[in-house]
């Protein structure tokens, strides 16, 4: 693996206007790449935007980005919204339902007395009494009467966490597990790839592999937009991605022909390959070799100043400036309703029960925040510094007794663990409830080569 890996990438955010999809997009900065898409109609008062992390996503005429809630199996049933259905309403729950935890359901939830409701923490995006359905866009009649817009007959959503265009706090579309919880994910338009690709979010960037077996695809410093220099030796380790003989070029994609009857596709300007000795799918083993690189469709966005990747046994951890791992609290409390509890507007309870036993100073201890300068730069929607007031854990004003500055991720605050010593260090790393996913603590991994990618 690479030592101290350079964390570059994408900052700029490109919007269109409402109701078009083709023009007006704002230029990223130079040489910065953005995610392509497949023109389809819309209805007007929605846009897409590309952000940060997720690619190309679907907003409305407000800049909020659009949500759906997928059917997750859990530990003890099922959570989310059936096809064509809302199950997000104003029901108050106040007790969890038993669906991932261990502990039994009927127990009272945290600060019960003020938990909003579903429909509170995702507004329905209703649609007007004239709209009309277009294309993969359908109306669907909520349980209150309302209509509600769907995308691909997934009831649509937003969220109260965003408060800025381009922000997606609400949820992502990095793979999840039950041990996430039922997560909310953007929606968005298809990305312009060929059928025999498909984009995944990582913490590197949106990577592309091939669709069937999920293989990544690499490119070689070698090669030109018109030739592919691979040889049969080559060839050993490197599979050409062929194109079959009936397609046609799109969007970023071109096609080469190698010999007679054999074309390969070429993706800006590069031939594209597999990696043999990649022995997982959407891999960046390959990337390793001099001169080969991970294909993506936009790179995930820059660290903050002066942070960097360390190597450890099983991987590469984003660290600060002295290397200390990064960590990323997750939460999802139990309620039918699956609320996230990941940040400070939601309940304390949780993060202090997992990190110090309901005692604040042991909390602290524990898993300290990452204090950020006070000439902190935000870097586009992902990476931010807010105050927060240590003894609660909620947001705080600038001036307030006791305020600490910190970094935060999609607004969600970063730690470190108070055993970790050295660079690359992971002693917190899966600290929590299910492998630190539904209440807990995860080390900001760049590369998990062990496990999954999880950053």
């Amino acid at each position: 693996m690479r030592q101290a890996w350079k964390v570059a990438g994408v900052c700029a955010v490109a919007l269109l206007g409402a109701g078009a999809i083709a023009q007006a997009q704002v230029k990223p900065g130079k040489g910065v790449l953005l995610e392509d898409w497949v023109k389809d109609p819309m209805p007007p008062g929605f846009q897409v935007v590309n952000v940060d992390l997720e690619g190309t996503v679907f907003a409305d005429a407000n800049g909020k980005t659009l949500y759906y809630w997928p059917v997750t199996g859990l530990r003890n049933g099922d959570a989310g919204d059936q096809k064509n259905k809302s199950s997000c309403d104003d029901t108050k729950y106040t007790v969890n339902a038993g669906l991932m935890s261990p502990y039994p359901g009927g127990l009272i939830l945290p600060e019960v007395e003020t938990r909003p409701t579903c429909a509170q923490v995702w507004p329905a995006v209703l649609a007007a009494p004239d709209a009309k359905p277009v294309g993969k866009w359908t109306i669907i009649t909520r349980g209150d009467g309302k209509k509600q817009w769907a995308y691909d007959n997934n009831a649509l959503y937003t969220s109260v966490l965003d408060q800025r265009l381009g922000d997606v706090r609400g949820g992502t579309r990095k793979e999840q597990t039950s041990e996430d919880g039922a997560v909310r994910t953007p929606a968005g338009p298809t990305p312009n790839v060929p059928a025999q690709f498909k984009v995944r979010t990582m913490a590197t960037g949106r990577l592309i592999a091939t669709a069937d077996t999920g293989r990544s695809l690499y490119t070689w410093d070698k090669d030109t937009a018109t030739k592919s220099n691979c040889d049969t030796t080559c060839q050993r380790e490197w599979q050409p991605v062929l194109a079959p003989e009936s397609v046609q070029p799109q969007g970023d994609w071109t096609i080469i022909q190698n010999s007679p009857g054999t074309k390969q596709w070429v993706f800006r300007g590069k031939p594209v390959y597999t990696h043999l000795l990649d022995d997982k799918t959407f891999s960046v083993q390959g990337g390793d070799i001099p001169g080969w690189h991970n294909v993506y469709t936009q790179l995930a966005p820059a660290a903050p100043k002066g942070w960097y990747v360390s190597d450890n046994r099983t991987g590469q951890v984003l660290g600060n400036e002295q290397g200390r791992t990064v960590y990323i609290y997750n939460c999802n409390d139990d309620a039918v309703d699956q609320l996230s509890c990941n940040h400070p507007d939601a309940p304390q309870a949780y993060r202090l029960a997992i990190c110090g036993r309901g005692l604040v100073d042991l909390c602290l201890k524990n898993f300290p925040y990452v204090i950020a300068p006070k000439d902190a730069v935000a870097i586009g929607n992902t990476w931010s510094a807010v105050y927060i007031d240590p003894k609660t854990g909620k947001y705080a004003k600038a001036g307030d007794p006791g305020a600490l500055y910190v970094w935060a991720y999609r607004g969600r605050p970063v730690y470190h663990c108070g055993k970790d010593k050295k660079p690359g260090d992971i002693e917190c790393d899966t600290y929590g409830e299910f492998n630190g996913a539904r209440n807990g603590y995860k080390a900001f991994w760049m590369r998990d080569d062990f496990g999954r990618q999880s950053g």
